[in-house]
């Protein structure tokens, strides 16, 4: 053994190495002084290649799932909406299953706006799963949302009553709170009726100004996004003046009603506090959740700037939704009261809710 040793040492001091021993780069010659040749990545570049779609996730992303879940919903709703129809001349129809996939998957990631997933189709390996690599304009997903409401509640209850089967939501205690959500308008959009008025006017008389689009030597697409334009601003006026016109009624009195103001962009919004103190454009999201596997089992959107006589409405939707009431209910200080209490009892709910301390009154 030693010699075995002895002699592999001496094969490396020779400078050869012995057999078996681990490959060292090649030593550099001294003649060689120029910079190391390295290859470069190069980025300015287009390259066509083949990609196996299949592949672009994995067998348990929650993609699949979603795509898988979604197929097996009942959406003759949303087929009965499309106008192209087999033997009939057109293009067809982007599939109902494809956009809902698409927002529901987007949802459960936190993106909730119909640009931001269609720039995500481009690139992101998950919705390029789910659209097989198909361009998706944001028109065709924002108008699902917004021309389908009845549809998308329908379609609400049919994931409940699949989830209600496999015992995954149970109603035997459910959480409930409210959330300030900020509407897409700045405080600044606010105005009175005489503002709303006068804005109206200037929207007719600019959109009678610029003619029919049609006639114009413009492209399609220019035509279609300006009638677009004049329309939708034409209609959230009309909606603010409606609005106002819901403020009047709810206040009282001549002052009241003069300091009735509602935002041109979002007229639905009200001014509401948030949870840093501040005060912004909002809506007063309600959120019933089961509490066995924190499933949402009902949604309500509010005008109202606090939580005091939302809970009947949001019971009223758990049931609408499931086909029966919780056991429990669970709520904080803002949704407590008399009339809830004795609401919750008339409908057989336990009611477990925590009461404003009124210690510092009393004691004052």
């Amino acid at each position: 053994m030693a010699s075995e040793i002895g002699s592999g040492q001496q094969a490396m001091w020779a400078g050869v190495e012995p057999e078996g021993a681990l490959s060292r780069p090649a030593p550099i010659p001294p003649e060689a002084k120029g910079a190391p040749r390295l290859e470069r990545v190069n980025r300015q570049q287009m390259v066509w290649r083949t990609v196996d779609v299949e592949r672009l996730i994995g067998e348990d992303h929650p993609a699949r799932a979603i795509s898988e879940l979604v197929g097996r919903l009942d959406l003759s709703s949303f087929h009965q909406a499309i106008g192209a129809v087999e033997g009939v001349a057109g293009r067809p129809a982007l599939d109902p299953q494809l956009l809902i996939s698409l927002w529901i998957y987007a949802y459960s990631e936190g993106v909730s706006w119909a640009r931001e997933i269609s720039r995500l189709c481009e690139f992101d390996p998950a919705y390029q799963w789910l659209t097989g690599l198909q361009v998706i304009n944001y028109h065709s997903l924002s108008d699902l949302r917004v021309g389908h409401q009845a549809a998308l509640d329908e379609l609400f209850t049919q994931v409940l009553g699949l989830l209600s089967a496999e015992g995954l939501v149970t109603l035997q205690r459910v959480m409930h709170d409210g959330t300030k959500i900020k509407a897409c308008a700045g405080a600044d959009t606010f105005r009175r009726e005489e503002k709303i008025r006068a804005h109206s006017e200037m929207a007719r008389q600019q959109v009678e100004a610029m003619g029919d689009p049609r006639n114009e030597e413009l492209s399609q697409r220019v035509a279609k996004a300006r009638e677009r334009a004049a329309r939708e601003k034409r209609q959230r006026l009309a909606l603010a003046q409606q609005e106002l016109e819901k403020l009047r009624q709810s206040k009282a009195g001549q002052e009241a009603k003069q300091e009735a103001r509602v935002s041109e962009t979002d007229p639905e919004a009200r001014i509401m506090k948030q949870s840093d103190g501040g005060f912004a454009p909002s809506y007063n999201v309600q959120i019933s959740t089961d509490a066995a596997q924190g499933i949402i089992v009902g949604v309500g959107v509010s005008q109202s700037a606090n939580d005091h006589g939302q809970l009947a409405p949001a019971m009223d939707k758990v049931e609408e939704n499931m086909g029966r009431r919780p056991e429990q209910a669970v709520v904080d200080t803002g949704f407590t009261s008399r009339e809830a209490i004795l609401d919750m009892d008339h409908r057989g709910v336990d009611l477990i809710g925590s009461m404003e301390d009124t210690s510092a009154q009393a004691a004052g």
